[in-house]
């Protein structure tokens, strides 16, 4: 399967997002991609203040998550993208959307929120309780995680017991001393220690590294873009899947399972 991932610095304006999120998607659809990952704050832009994530959210059913699905209409191509939609306490959820062919297939709501480096997602953001989600993604088994989610190895294990082949993992990846290096060494982690690969779309901007990549099961990264604004290609082979997890049977040799009960969010 072919796997596109896009890259962009996101605007207040939801329009001017809207815009770009389909001139990737109909790239994406012409280059022949079952899969195109899009960034985590693909909606609008949040880096002065946070607090304008709730007047900025919309529901699914709202124009932004229906302009994406609507540009997926008569096409292959599974396209996965974050948006920020209104909960029930005057906060947000982060969530993903998955769209094919002008139908939402799928969405998935963070369960991990960035309260760290003295951040506070949480102020805004109420977390997910679903299970983690896997979709059918032309003949592929793909799993969903946003940002944050990389850092807990579990997460990407649970998805990989759902018989995950693939996680699309979009993201805003906030500048900071060594992140970049940690961006590196997670993804390319969570490939490896469960023989997938990872496609990983990084918002770019003046807050955000971009950075995305695309790292296969056995570590190597394929493709990867730098900080500014574009597309990355790369292909995934059954067989190069099937091959790395017979010379790496990690997830066969395991020796203890992981729990799938969630966590009060502190």
């Amino acid at each position: 399967m072919r796997i596109a991932v896009g890259q962009f610095a996101s605007a207040q304006d939801w329009t001017q997002n809207l815009t770009t999120c389909q001139a990737l998607i109909d790239q994406a659809v012409a280059g022949d991609a079952g899969l195109l990952v899009l960034p985590e704050g693909s909606l609008a832009l949040f880096v002065d203040e946070p607090g304008r994530i709730r007047e900025a959210a919309q529901p699914l059913d709202g124009p932004f998550v229906s302009g994406l699905v609507e540009r997926t209409h008569g096409s292959a191509t599974t396209v996965i993208a974050g948006v920020h939609i209104p909960a029930g306490d005057g906060r947000v959820s982060n969530v993903l959307v998955a769209a094919r062919d002008g139908e939402l297939v799928a969405t998935y709501t963070k369960l991990h929120l960035y309260d760290a480096f003295g951040r506070r997602e949480s102020d805004n953001v109420v977390p997910g309780t679903n299970a983690p989600v896997v979709i059918d993604c032309a003949g592929w088994k793909v799993g969903m995680m946003t940002c944050y989610d990389v850092r807990f190895p579990e997460m990407a294990r649970l998805l990989a017991d759902q018989g995950a082949q693939i996680i699309a993992l979009p993201t805003a990846w906030v500048r900071g001393p060594a992140k970049e290096w940690h961006w590196e060494v997670m993804v390319t982690a969570r490939a490896l220690e469960n023989t997938c690969y990872v496609a990983a779309s990084g918002e770019c901007g003046r807050r955000n590294i971009g950075a995305s990549m695309v790292v296969d099961p056995l570590g190597i990264t394929r493709a990867r873009l730098g900080d500014a604004p574009g597309m990355l290609w790369a292909d995934a082979s059954a067989g190069e899947l099937a091959d790395a997890r017979l010379a790496l049977p990690v997830l066969e040799n395991r020796r203890f399972a992981v729990d799938p009960r969630l966590e009060r969010h502190v």
